[in-house]
């Protein structure tokens, strides 16, 4: 059975400041190319919970965060195996300070 890809009002503002800045830098056709990708790779997950690693960090671990690596950036979700839902809450630029802003959430 499939999980239900959920994705929090945090993880949506990043995305679109992620997409906002490569757009104001590349344009919007390499924007809008990289938004659907990046929505195509989360969507891997509704197959595959697993497919993100566990975090290095400590504290992340403890919360039940995965984490999925793509390319530059970096996808954090939690998996409701009761349920069937992975819940997106948060997408980083691998550059960004994550770990500062995940301690916020």
């Amino acid at each position: 059975m499939k999980y239900e890809i959920v994705r929090t009002d945090t993880a949506d503002a990043l995305i679109h400041k992620i997409i906002l800045n490569i757009a104001s830098n590349f344009g919007s056709d390499v924007a809008l190319e990289k938004l659907d990708k990046l929505e195509a790779d989360i969507m891997l997950l509704a197959d595959n919970p697993k497919l993100g690693e566990v975090p290095r960090y400590p504290f992340l671990k403890r919360q039940g965060y995965r984490v999925l690596i793509l390319e530059k950036d970096l996808v954090f979700y939690k998996i409701d195996d009761e349920k069937k839902i992975i819940t997106i809450y948060a997408v980083f630029d691998h550059r960004q300070d994550y770990v500062s802003i995940l301690r916020g959430l």
